[in-house]
């Protein structure tokens, strides 16, 4: 039954392959100065290897959108956005997966009765608007720069070629690297949090982690859609759809792409802006296909705007704004049907009750007072809890986030056989395990103060390293209950 589930991550990774080569290497296709079957070969290793070593990907912001917690509800997730893909694909429209995966959890995130982060959500947002216009100016500078240099260096013509297709080759390879390595995460993502697949030992040389053997998956899929259905949106972007490219102008395109991409997953980048007093940069998944066209467009400006076809324009940004809209309609309708026609469970419930414990909890940071009208009460799913905060008192947001946390049930019993599960595959093997056997934790944040005292670490590590017990003990917890 799991790899049924699992093949809707499959599905949407040759979406993603069959969609976003375009990006790595649509312009150096389209100008024919690479072969098609040379960069789909480039393309298709480059991407698997940058899911396996690199696959983690920044998830950080999607994970607080919604987190998806069932099997099924996860494979309802990536067939709508592979469904969207595959539609906006077929039109021929460069759409990336984090506007498709963004509205695939947001339409389970309505059905689930989950809450959306809008601060996460307008996050995302505003880089799908930046994203083009940062890339535009990239390749504006950039296209400057480089006719500047080759009227000064005066090349043999034969030269400028050879150079011009050694670095479209290379631009596209680091490309196809970071689109396996980030957008892995929005292919199979959803599938990491929930599977129950064992660590690989390959030939005693290394071992392949669940996350990994899930992103080799994906990758492989990805390398399907590359060599099957990539080429036609290849000569939408880069082959004359919004303008005539290029050489040169193609490998300046690339090279935008990428470096608006770096900008937004560099966590070094953002301190630095911080450092001298400029807001943060915003750490989110942008879209490939957005920094591409933003990039053709910024050139095309630059030569007068006479060459770019800006129909075709328009009807790319139209799908961009309709994109997420039709994936959160088909996963709404769709989880419906498989919860109510196919009995599937879809999600698991999170129900949230004011306790003593979260009220001794919030009490230094939080007015707990407004709370006791709601003390006794059990939630049935966060938003219903929210609704109910907001008829005792307007909390800010930081408030709402903390009390929600502290309240949402997550009951387990610290039983022999959890501690045997932890001893064996937990990260974390304490030598006094012992002082928590019959103990009932009826909040997650109780479980995780319980291990942080067995702890011995730094700081940072013991964080991670007791969120990691925590997943593992919760998920032996559920195999013993279901």
């Amino acid at each position: 039954m799991s790899s049924i589930f699992f093949s809707s991550g499959l599905f949407l990774g040759w979406s993603l392959g069959a969609n976003n080569m375009s990006n790595v290497f649509g312009t150096a296709v389209g100008t024919r100065m690479i072969r098609f079957r040379t960069a789909a070969i480039w393309c298709s290793v480059f991407v698997i290897l940058g899911a396996v070593v690199s696959g983690a990907g920044a998830t950080q912001t999607l994970g607080k959108l919604g987190s998806v917690n069932a099997l099924a509800g996860a494979f309802m997730v990536a067939l709508s956005s592979a469904i969207t893909m595959f539609l906006m694909t077929k039109a021929s429209y460069p759409v990336s997966t984090s506007q498709t995966i963004v509205g695939s959890i947001v339409g389970w995130n309505l059905f689930s009765g989950s809450l959306i982060d809008y601060g996460a959500l307008t996050k995302i947002l505003s880089t799908w608007v930046f994203c083009p216009i940062l890339s535009a100016g990239f390749s504006m500078v950039m296209y400057i720069a480089c006719r500047r240099f080759i009227m000064w260096r005066k090349p043999h013509m034969l030269q400028q070629d050879h150079f011009t297709r050694m670095g479209l080759l290379l631009a596209g390879i680091f490309g196809s690297y970071a689109l396996g390595a980030n957008n892995i995460s929005t292919v199979m993502g959803v599938f990491v949090p929930i599977s129950h697949l064992s660590p690989i030992r390959v030939f005693d040389l290394f071992t392949l982690t669940a996350a990994q053997q899930l992103f080799f998956l994906g990758g492989l899929a990805i390398a399907a859609g590359v060599f099957t259905y990539s080429k036609k949106v290849i000569m939408t972007v880069g082959g004359g759809g919004i303008m005539k490219l290029s050489p040169v102008a193609a490998f300046i395109v690339v090279v935008s792409h990428s470096l608006v991409l770096t900008i937004f997953s560099s966590q070094g980048l953002s301190n630095a802006f911080v450092s001298i007093g400029l807001p943060p940069i915003p750490l989110v998944p942008v879209s490939s296909s957005q920094a591409i066209v933003g990039a053709v467009i910024g050139i095309g400006l630059l030569k007068g705007g006479r060459g770019i076809r800006w129909r075709t324009v328009g009807a790319i940004c139209s799908s961009w704004a309709v994109t997420p809209v039709i994936a959160a309609v088909i996963c709404f309708v769709s989880l419906f049907f498989l919860q109510n026609v196919f009995m599937q469970q879809t999600y698991r419930p999170e129900s949230y009750r004011i306790t003593d414990a979260a009220v001794e909890r919030l009490a230094p940071v939080v007015d707990v007072h407004s709370l006791e009208a709601l003390r006794g009460q059990t939630f049935a799913s966060a938003r219903e809890f929210k609704n109910g905060l907001d008829t005792v008192r307007a909390f800010s947001h930081e408030d709402t986030g903390r009390i929600m946390q502290a309240c949402r049930l997550a009951p387990i019993r610290f039983t022999p056989e959890l501690e045997n599960v932890l001893k064996k595959t937990g990260p974390l093997p304490p030598k006094d395990l012992n002082v928590l056997a019959g103990q009932n934790f009826f909040h997650r944040w109780q479980l995780e103060e319980a291990l942080q005292k067995l702890v011995q670490a730094k700081a940072e590590m013991q964080k991670n390293t007791i969120q990691k017990t925590a997943d593992v003990l919760y998920a032996a917890w559920e195999k013993t209950t279901s």
